[in-house]
């Protein structure tokens, strides 16, 4: 990649200012959520070649945050009831052996996370130098700098880029993969190839939602097909980018899964699809004329089951159980809090509501301007020879259709999930919005009649985004902007991992401590261990509990997260229990802590 010194230097400036605010704001962060599984199950991938941890999620991210860990003297509890699961393989085990590996078993929990996030952080440097370079391979130097602007002045990428998560990856997964099989449909050699089947398979083995690429892949190889009227070439490129992502997959999951006992993964995988698998029915009473989705996935899960002892296909038959595990979770919903409301089954509106709250404004209005500056162009009405102009189209910007065929895609996806737990989630659509941004931004500012006009509201808007997110920090999971009236009070519209993921419990402490607090009851929504941080200062609580049981002059702790769940009204069809927290309602916190904790003196 041959670059202008000028362009070489501002690369290097942005990706460093990017690496330095995602180690710095992290260091004061306790443990998401989602951390301590993620952490303890890389460890064992890596440690014990036993995948019984966390097969919902691919392995390749947690590996890379385990990887460090390795060189550290770490006790792990192998003889925990967490790790045995004499029971079977349920969800809460990996939570629970996480919590013990960080926080009871001899280890510095805060030692763990600095360098389980280090190779975390590197990843997000690595995926803004491809969306820099996915910009620049097909659009030129100054749309890819203004991507890359964009990227690291993204609130969103900033705050998951520092977790154990497996959000930023994806958006990894997505531009890499995109862009070498753009490149190899463009120019089949066997080299390009092979770098988009090898791309396509290590997006496969960071999230499960990315299998989002297949179909996307062969929809854009069709559409070359009929556009370029062509069909070997890119028929070949998809074939073989196929293989090798089977082979990819393969030797990856091989590798996690040689120390894990075949009849333990056979009795693992039968317990995580029981509700897929209906029972002891064989392959040929669940596959035999399959009439309904119901059935096709207890085939599949039955096939699954079949192979997850045979010596050459299990480290696929893993592959495909997590596959399942995800798309069931996804299906499934999550409680949580939105508007007022608290359901769990997902609203329609909560990712255009999200994503509008928690990017800057400054980019969506850069947003609109580049999309109402390429409508104003368009001089011939959209009714008038419409097929005809489409396929040219297509045929003069392959790319620019290949990343909007995704954000279409991907977005239809995200609006019928019911798994509405986080802006994150729509992190693998951020990179072509951005890129396609950026483009249309540049287009602008080349070509219109008032260029010193739109250069000066170019540089107040860049400017505004950059004030906007840089005066937040370190609390970048908290960011909102103007049109919900900031960071403060983003608890009422939203909270989960849009504001509240655990990530204050050590400013907690440093409060308790400074104010010389000698009890404080917490509910806590989290990762962290509150008993390793505050001692015996700590005293549980939860939603449900009678308030009459605060003593007078007490202290009351509550995560955003908890506090909505229990003030929320129930959406319609909701039957858990709510309300719990309508007590507080009026009452004025004494102290938040960072964005996400709130603290009431009991009266």
């Amino acid at each position: 990649m041959k670059l202008k010194n000028s362009s070489k230097l501002i690369l290097i400036s942005i990706l460093a200012l990017v690496f330095a605010l995602a180690i710095l704001s992290s260091l004061g962060d306790s443990a998401t959520s989602d951390e301590p599984p993620h952490i303890v199950a890389g460890y064992t991938y890596l440690k014990l070649h036993d995948m019984r941890l966390n097969p919902e999620h691919p392995p390749l991210l947690k590996d890379l945050a385990a990887l460090p860990l390795l060189f550290l003297k770490l006790n792990f509890p192998e003889n925990s009831f967490a790790w045995q699961q004499p029971d079977g393989p349920y969800w809460w085990h990996q939570f629970n052996l996480g919590g013990e590996f960080l926080y009871n078993s001899g280890n510095d929990p805060d030692k763990i996370l600095f360098f389980a996030r280090l190779p975390m952080i590197c990843l997000l440097i690595f995926c803004g130098f491809f969306i820099f370079l996915f910009a620049k391979e097909f659009f030129g130097e100054k749309v890819a700098i203004l991507a890359l602007f964009f990227f690291a002045f993204s609130p969103t990428f900033l705050a998951h880029g520092r977790f154990v998560t497996t959000d930023v990856g994806a958006a990894f997964g997505v531009v890499l993969a995109t862009f070498f099989f753009l490149k190899a449909l463009k120019n089949p050699t066997l080299k390009n190839i092979i770098f988009a089947g090898i791309a396509l398979g290590i997006s496969q083995c960071l999230k499960f939602s990315l299998i989002l690429i297949i179909p996307f892949f062969v929809i854009l190889t069709l559409t070359w097909m009929i556009v370029f009227k062509e069909w070997k070439k890119p028929l070949k490129v998809l074939i073989l980018a196929f293989c090798f992502w089977i082979l990819v997959v393969w030797i990856v999951y091989g590798l996690q899964i040689y120390g894990y006992p075949p009849e333990r993964q056979l009795r693992d995988t039968k317990i995580n699809l029981e509700s897929f698998s209906g029972g002891s029915q064989s392959i040929k009473e669940t596959c035999l004329s399959p009439k309904s989705i119901e059935k096709i996935k207890r085939c599949l899960a039955e096939i699954v089951i079949w192979a997850s002892n045979k010596p050459l296909i299990r480290p696929l038959a893993q592959y495909f159980l997590g596959l399942l595990m995800a798309s069931q979770r996804a299906s499934g919903g999550h409680t949580t809090f939105f508007l007022g409301e608290i359901s769990a089954s997902g609203w329609k509106t909560y990712f255009p509501f999200v994503y509008l709250i928690k990017e800057p404004l400054a980019f969506h209005i850069l947003s609109l301007i580049a999309l109402s500056y390429f409508a104003l162009k368009i001089k011939e009405p959209l009714w008038k020879r419409p097929m005809e102009r489409m396929k040219n189209f297509i045929k003069e910007n392959f790319v620019e259709f290949s990343m909007i065929l995704w954000l279409l895609i991907y977005w239809t996806t995200s609006l019928k999930a019911h798994l509405n737990i986080g802006v994150r989630h729509l992190l693998p659509a951020f990179p072509f919005t951005m890129i396609l941004v950026a483009k249309g931004i540049v287009f602008w500012l080349e070509n219109t009649n008032f260029k010193k006009l739109s250069l000066t509201l170019f540089s107040i808007l860049i400017f505004w985004q950059t004030i906007s997110v840089l005066k937040i920090f370190p609390h970048f999971l908290a960011y909102a902007n103007e049109i919900v009236g900031g960071p403060d009070n983003l608890y009422l519209y939203t909270v989960d991992s849009n504001l509240d993921w655990g990530q204050d419990l050590k400013r907690l402490k440093e409060w308790v401590e400074k104010n010389k607090i000698q009890k404080i009851y917490l509910d806590y929504f989290g990762g962290g261990n509150p008993k390793y941080y505050l001692g015996e200062k700590y005293e549980g609580w939860w939603g449900q509990r009678n308030p009459k049981e605060l003593s007078k002059g007490s202290f009351l702790a509550i995560s955003a997260t908890s506090l909505q769940g229990g003030k929320g009204l129930p959406a319609k069809g909701f039957d858990q229990p709510w309300g719990y927290y309508l007590w507080l309602e009026g009452k004025k916190p004494f102290a938040k802590i960072g964005y996400s904790i709130f603290v009431y003196y009991i009266e």
